[in-house]
């Protein structure tokens, strides 16, 4: 009992740690793309961090599996998360604000739970988590309301549009990635999602990035670059499969509620983004969608548990004390 409660505290706090950080990355990602190009930009940065994410892991736990069966699925999740999840975001950056990128991000759980529905039996939705998914898509459209006048623009547009598609693909990896429910070395495998996810950037570089003007030594760029990889992707993306793989995934995403919040604030602070009084409203509605689908998941899981004690009862009436 005393280590489950363990690992959940370890799990929770590998939450807050994705919410803080991921919420910053979204400004490092505008600063990088200001002076690379994209893909390239976010290959570089997921295959270095895969590399420090592998040779971690094996200190830590010498157990691998480099078996077909798993390096194909870690390609499939690197390539769903990572070369589409993040290098689109990636991409989207160029047209739109970290700001508005994150909102976006922000919808990630809403398609999580709807592939869960569609892929698996087990999962099903509450009032609780119904009611707190729609409250944060409605917190989320408070903050995107200053910006909706620029939804005409072409090339804004193409943004959101490529934002829309990782942001659904970065779920549907992560519910690939929560089938794999005994993992010889979890963290080994999400260092191999980073590389996988970043040599596939690279190889899409040469023909989606356009290259002219580009200059290899800048320092704005450099800084941002190193802390995506040291933060955003071996730290960060080694909690986040850590939580996903001891939580609900849809407790598991609820930072895409919270990154959002974070990423608005610090663009507004150093990049002089928007920010006014939705901001303050949509803080509210989000904190409270956040606690509304964490309840609906306890409450969930809490009745499949009794389910199954009653059904281990009717099984072996032995078992059970008999009333005094």
């Amino acid at each position: 009992m005393c280590i489950t409660m363990a690992k959940q505290t370890k799990a929770y706090l590998s939450l807050i740690f994705i919410c803080i950080v991921w919420g910053t990355t979204f400004l490092a990602i505008k600063v990088g793309v200001m002076h690379y190009p994209p893909f390239l930009f976010a290959g570089v940065r997921q295959a270095i961090g895969g590399v420090i994410l592998m040779i971690a892991a094996s200190i830590i736990n010498r157990q691998k599996d480099f078996s077909a069966k798993n390096l194909l699925r870690q390609m499939l999740v690197g390539f769903l998360m990572l070369t589409l999840g993040n290098g689109l975001v990636t991409v989207g950056e160029q047209y739109i604000s970290s700001g508005v990128a994150a909102l976006i991000c922000s919808l990630m759980p809403l398609f999580a739970v709807l592939f869960n529905l569609i892929s698996s039996r087990k999962e099903h939705f509450n009032s609780a988590i119904g009611f707190g998914m729609i409250l944060g898509i409605c917190g989320v459209a408070l903050i995107f309301m200053h910006d909706i006048a620029n939804i005409t623009r072409p090339a804004y547009l193409g943004g959101i549009l490529a934002t829309l598609v990782a942001t659904s693909s970065w779920a549907l990896g992560s519910v690939v990635n929560k089938k794999n429910v005994a993992p010889v070395n979890a963290f080994l495998d999400s260092g191999m999602q980073l590389l996988f996810g970043g040599i596939w950037m690279l190889l899409i570089s040469p023909f989606a990035d356009d290259y002219r003007g580009f200059q290899l030594w800048n320092r704005d760029g450099l800084v941002a670059l190193v802390y995506l990889i040291t933060f955003g992707s071996a730290l960060a993306y080694a909690a986040y499969m850590y939580a996903l793989s001891k939580l609900p995934v849809g407790i598991a995403t609820i930072y895409a509620y919270i990154n959002p919040l974070i990423a608005v604030i610090v663009g507004y602070v150093f990049m002089k983004e928007a920010l006014n009084i939705y901001i303050g409203m949509a803080f509210i509605t989000i904190v409270v969608s956040v606690y509304l689908v964490n309840r609906g998941y306890r409450k969930q899981h809490k009745a499949e548990s009794n389910i199954l004690s009653s059904k281990m009862a009717e099984a072996f009436p032995e078992s059970v004390p008999a009333e005094s």
